[in-house]
């Protein structure tokens, strides 16, 4: 958060990052990947200027918070499979009981975690701060804005959970608009945000198929689909999202970023160049 940083994703602001080497600002960082990823489903709404604020309810993957915990994710899975591999039941309530028992047994791995996380959620993700957010929900706001260089900043805000996924992170998304624009404009300034987002249409079938962690892992696209008005009002959006983090939220920026600053050097380097010839 340094003013003299720039949190990269130059699908979403390019010109933020262009601007940022022409000052010499020489720090380039990586930004948080629940934000990322957002942005990267929705900033077509927020360079229209036409967001007023968004809630986002998160539902991220355990390889968001690093190798050790998805490696306690899957001995955690494995230590739910066990009993009914020791004792094959077709009783619903019976496997019901053994995969509690599993859960609460002082034997499941937690050491990561700091509790179950297989077949269950944690609805808190990072450290604690003042008014009853964590961190990871306070990036939302903070990292957005200084992303996008929004100003008036627009309000974000919501609650982070860590799920039993292995890999991506999705969001369900209330945005609130400044007018009551038509869900075809919406979706049609969605799809122009960038090359990656994929607006998926609201029905069970495209649902089910493509906005899931299952289809998005290990690519590079950002489904956004259940686009609908809600019933709080005109102006009131929903949709959900998911990507990998792993890519758009963490490797992907950096290694763009690499490849723009290649570029920019080289420029650099060939008007020092033309500038010598010419004086000589």
């Amino acid at each position: 958060m340094d003013p003299d940083a720039v949190i990269i994703l130059d699908p979403v602001n390019g010109d933020v990052i262009e601007s940022g080497l022409r000052k010499g600002i020489r720090t380039y960082a990586g930004g948080n990947c629940t934000v990322s990823l957002m942005l990267m489903a929705v900033s077509g709404l927020l360079k229209a200027g036409l967001v007023e604020w968004i809630t986002t309810m998160t539902y991220q993957a355990a390889s968001g918070g690093g190798a050790a915990k998805m490696l306690e994710l899957v001995k955690q899975m494995g230590c739910l499979v066990d009993p009914l591999r020791a004792a094959p039941s077709e009783n619903a309530l019976e496997v019901d009981r053994m995969v509690i028992d599993a859960q609460r047994s002082a034997s499941l791995p937690t050491e990561e975690f700091g509790a179950p996380l297989a077949g269950s959620l944690l609805a808190w993700v990072d450290k604690e701060m003042p008014g009853g957010q964590t961190r990871e929900e306070w990036k939302g706001m903070a990292e957005t804005n200084k992303i996008m260089g929004l100003n008036p900043p627009v309000p974000v805000d919501g609650i982070c959970v860590r799920v039993g996924t292995m890999r991506c992170h999705s969001q369900g998304l209330c945005v609130k608009l400044k007018s009551d624009v038509p869900l075809n404009e919406i979706e049609a300034l969605i799809a122009g945000g960038n090359p990656w987002v994929r607006v998926v249409p609201n029905d069970k079938a495209s649902t089910l198929r493509s906005l899931t962690p299952t289809a998005v892992s290990g690519t590079l696209d950002v489904p956004i689909g259940r686009l609908h008005k809600l019933k709080l009002g005109p102006e009131f959006l929903g949709a959900f999202t998911v990507g990998d983090q792993l890519l758009w939220g963490a490797a992907e920026p950096l290694r763009r970023m690499l490849n723009i600053l290649r570029r920019h050097l080289g420029a650099a380097n060939e008007a020092q160049l033309v500038s010598s010839t010419e004086r000589a």
